[in-house]
């Protein structure tokens, strides 16, 4: 008999690319990564998964970490992190820019606007792996997380 494993981190992916956030959470499984993901299409989405606004996000937990697409319709990557970096009971939540885009401008806005980190997705799927599990690496186990004790 085996005992149900719980998710230690509960990641919210923001993306609207089917086949990308299929990818990722493929990695994650890939990866042993013992989290629950969670997956809205455009920062409009993620604002009301955020406020719990509706029955369908009434129970919703509040994510440790938040995996971040730029180019979305709606509203885009940056709306969405100046939106909710702006917000004092939403800005603590961490916040990894995930996206094609390798343009410097893009790197300095999303700093500007508080990421915390900036990573170019691979077009390779074994190095998008290896990305997935470089994050898990990182931010489940080395970092602390707002709200979280250490393991």
């Amino acid at each position: 008999m085996t005992a149900n494993i719980v998710p230690l981190f509960e990641v919210l992916l923001i993306e609207d690319e089917p086949a990308d956030a299929h990818l990722l959470r493929m990695s994650f499984k890939e990866n042993r990564l013992q989290c629950a993901l969670h997956h809205v299409c455009d920062g409009a989405e993620a604002m009301a998964f955020l406020r719990h606004e509706g029955d369908r996000y009434a129970a919703v937990p509040r994510p440790d970490l938040i995996l971040l697409d730029l180019n979305m319709p709606r509203m885009n990557g940056r709306e969405f992190l100046a939106k909710i970096k702006s917000e004092p009971d939403l800005a603590s939540i961490p916040v990894i820019i995930l996206t094609t885009s390798d343009i410097e401008r893009d790197v300095v806005v999303s700093y500007r606007l508080g990421a915390n980190s900036y990573i170019t997705k691979p077009v390779d799927v074994e190095q998008f792996i290896e990305v997935v599990r470089q994050i898990g690496a990182y931010w489940f186990k080395a970092v602390r997380l707002p709200g979280r004790q250490a393991i």
